[in-house]
């Protein structure tokens, strides 16, 4: 007799066991992985890891604005912001400068869908604009994952961006832009070539999707 597991709850904080076996995967992969206590020691430990003067793109996230570091990075006059740049572009007009702005800054900054517990992030977007930074564009990237976000492979990673992920982004799409999202393209990293590129700040709370 089978016994059917209980639906995994997506929005609960994974216990500290298993945030160590994703970090220890994930830096098996060659990620550099910091487990922090919340979204504000990652806010503090972000400004730490972007040099001054950087060239920074922060991709469209909920976890970067509800910690405050979207609006660090983009505000604070530290950096150079790619993102207020891009807004001011006319996307009929300059769609090649704004696809080269997003593609190649010095840092990229921003969250996933999920990680898994065998060391993947998964990244699910709408417009793909923040993927060619992500997957090796920029010279380096940051992302900040909330606990919830970790899970124990990949086939549950891809139901995590199906059932929970996307309902959520198409209700703030809808109401912020008057159309659902969509999971038009998917990125799954499984490893970081490059020593240092990737770093992953994991952290023991729940914040965004």
């Amino acid at each position: 007799m089978t016994i059917p597991m209980p639906a995994p709850s997506f929005a609960d904080a994974a216990p500290a066991k298993r945030l160590e076996r994703a970090a220890a995967a994930l830096t098996a992969h060659g990620f550099t992985v910091e487990i922090l206590e919340d979204a504000a020691a990652a806010r503090t430990r972000v400004k730490d890891l972007i040099p001054e003067g950087a060239g920074v793109f922060t991709g469209a996230s909920e976890t970067l604005r509800l910690s405050g570091i979207d609006e660090d990075i983009n505000t604070s006059g530290r950096y150079e912001a790619i993102k207020p740049r891009v807004l001011a572009l006319d996307r009929a007009t300059q769609r090649d400068e704004i696809r080269r702005l997003l593609a190649g800054p010095d840092v990229v900054v921003g969250s996933v869908a999920a990680v898994t517990e065998t060391g993947s992030l998964v990244v699910a977007s709408g417009s793909g604009g923040q993927l060619p930074a992500y997957s090796g564009g920029a010279a380096r990237a940051i992302w900040i994952v909330g606990a919830q976000k970790v899970v124990p492979d990949l086939s549950t990673a891809l139901r995590r961006v199906e059932d929970h992920c996307l309902p959520l982004e198409s209700a703030r799409t809808q109401a912020v832009h008057g159309w659902p999202s969509a999971v038009n393209r998917l990125l799954v990293l499984n490893a970081e070539p490059y020593p240092g590129r990737g770093t992953v700040l994991l952290l023991r709370e729940a914040i965004g999707f």
